[in-house]
């Protein structure tokens, strides 16, 4: 990577997967650090507006898009994130995932390039009792975290200089997530009825990008030895834990308060067993953000207040906001 007195002067930054409900954020937060060049699958962005292509399933595109940019710093962003639909489509998922990762890690290694990227709580089985440390056994029960647990050995392996950031239970005003969807059902519905046997920590994409662009910062300022003493695992995740059910209640009653819900709906507890799902999910998977505090000096916000932020983000927006909340993902 070429040296920058200043931070972010002279540097290239590439996004892969910048219409996603985190790729959105970080298109905002990244641009400060120096020239930001946005990739997608399709190579449009929202509006029709064109940018690289990058197709993660697709070796070729991937290798046309990292020899264009030509960038200093890959921030990966692009995942496939259909947990569900892994179980049927194992192969599709580790290439995106995985093989797409060491293709990035390998093509980052020979230019002295870094990566960052983001991984999954979903790598923990959930049997733990207290929030999980980088460095504690991992063990996926589901196809989708087996390909994640596998781009983090991938990238770790392909010699590059790598931050990898391991985030849980991702929403945000955009995209596909619990939040819309609570928000859309809520919407014609009474009550709902929320799995209440998995705990976890609800984080904010805009959190995701904001502590994104802080930890670049940091490693940027730093001279070789403290860049290389940053690579590794981090994990990033909002404070606090609650559970599925427990994030509904929450979602739907600041909704109402804010006026993007007319009325709001009974929402009542369910266990895990009594909604399956193809794909098994962690029972418990609260994860602790020491190391981020202590290389990054990064303090992780309650949950809650990721969620206020949204819901008010939506608010501001006003009938737009509410009818894109609403619109089925």
């Amino acid at each position: 990577m070429r040296d920058c007195e200043s931070c972010g002067l002279g540097v290239r930054v590439l996004l892969l997967g910048a219409n996603g409900q985190v790729g959105f954020e970080l298109q905002r937060s990244l641009a400060p650090l120096g020239e930001l060049i946005v990739a997608t699958r399709s190579g449009k962005l929202p509006g029709g507006i064109g940018c690289l292509r990058a197709d993660l399933a697709d070796a070729d595109s991937l290798a046309r898009a990292l020899d264009s940019a030509q960038c200093d710093i890959v921030v990966n962003a692009a995942a496939y994130t259909a947990v569900d639909r892994a179980e049927d489509e194992p192969d599709l998922a580790a290439r995106i995932n995985s093989a797409a990762l060491a293709q990035i890690g390998e093509w980052a290694a020979r230019r002295n390039s870094l990566v960052l990227h983001y991984s999954t709580d979903y790598v923990f089985d959930g049997s733990g009792r207290r929030p999980y440390r980088e460095n504690d056994e991992t063990a996926p029960l589901s196809a989708y975290g087996r390909s994640k647990l596998a781009g983090e050995i991938a990238l770790y392996e392909s010699g590059c200089d790598c931050l990898i950031l391991r985030s849980a239970w991702v929403y945000g005003a955009r995209g596909g997530n619990f939040l819309r969807t609570m928000l859309r059902i809520a919407r014609a519905r009474d009550r709902l009825t929320v799995v209440d046997g998995q705990h976890g920590a609800p984080t904010s994409s805009r959190l995701i990008a904001a502590t994104t662009s802080a930890v670049l910062m940091r490693w940027m300022a730093g001279d070789s030895a403290q860049r290389a003493g940053y690579n590794g695992i981090y994990h990033l995740a909002a404070a606090g834990e609650t559970t599925w059910c427990g994030f509904a209640r929450a979602i739907v009653e600041r909704a109402g308060q804010a006026g993007i819900l007319e009325r709001v709906p009974e929402v009542a507890a369910i266990r895990s067993a009594d909604f399956p799902t193809k794909a098994q999910r962690p029972a418990y998977s609260v994860l602790d953000t020491t190391k981020l505090r202590e290389r990054f000096g990064l303090i992780m916000p309650p949950w809650q207040e990721g969620l206020d932020a949204t819901i008010g983000e939506l608010a501001e927006r006003g009938k737009e906001g509410v009818q894109d909340a609403m619109t089925p993902c």
